[in-house]
């Protein structure tokens, strides 16, 4: 039995190499298709096999049980951010990274404290998968997302207990 992870995977994976050009709008409605009717890890695995291999070392994890988890200045973006976080704060600064992907997943997995993730100025912001359990997350969208300069999308994901998320686009 497939789960809904293992579903939600493969639609991302889709997603990924429709928007990285590897698949055309037919091709990725006919292996949208079957992903979403797949019963099997066989019948998923064959609706992927045309894909191209994913990435080795595309996803990166920081953590720390307490104190400041920060990223700044040029670092390299890996494809998928795992943000793990016991208390403390957490500042993510995007606007200067090197994003080598068109869309970068990060997962936050906060118990308390403040997160701050200041994205690129163009950036597209997704954080409809984020639960958060004491105060919503702040957030006002720029004049300039996805105003069809390339910028990357940015997905925000997973959990934060007693804390809050501020989100902002860079000012240049």
């Amino acid at each position: 039995m497939i789960s809904e992870d293992d579903r939600d995977a493969a639609v991302r994976r889709l997603q990924e190499a429709y928007v990285e050009g590897h698949v055309s709008h037919e091709e990725m409605d006919e292996h949208l298709h079957q992903v979403l009717t797949a019963k099997t890890h066989s019948q998923l695995a064959s609706a992927l096999a045309s894909l191209p291999a994913e990435s080795p070392g595309t996803t990166s994890t920081i953590a720390a049980a307490s104190g400041r988890i920060q990223r700044r200045g040029a670092w390299r973006v890996p494809r998928t951010v795992k943000v793990e976080s016991a208390f403390g704060r957490v500042q993510l600064d995007l606007s200067r990274a090197i994003i080598e992907h068109p869309v970068v997943d990060i997962e936050l997995q906060l118990g308390t404290g403040r997160a701050k993730i200041t994205v690129p100025r163009d950036a597209i912001v997704d954080f409809e998968d984020l639960r958060t359990g004491w105060k919503p997350t702040l957030y006002k969208p720029s004049r300039h997302a996805g105003s069809g300069s390339g910028g990357p999308t940015i997905r925000i994901s997973g959990a934060i207990g007693f804390g809050r998320l501020k989100i902002r686009h860079a000012r240049r």
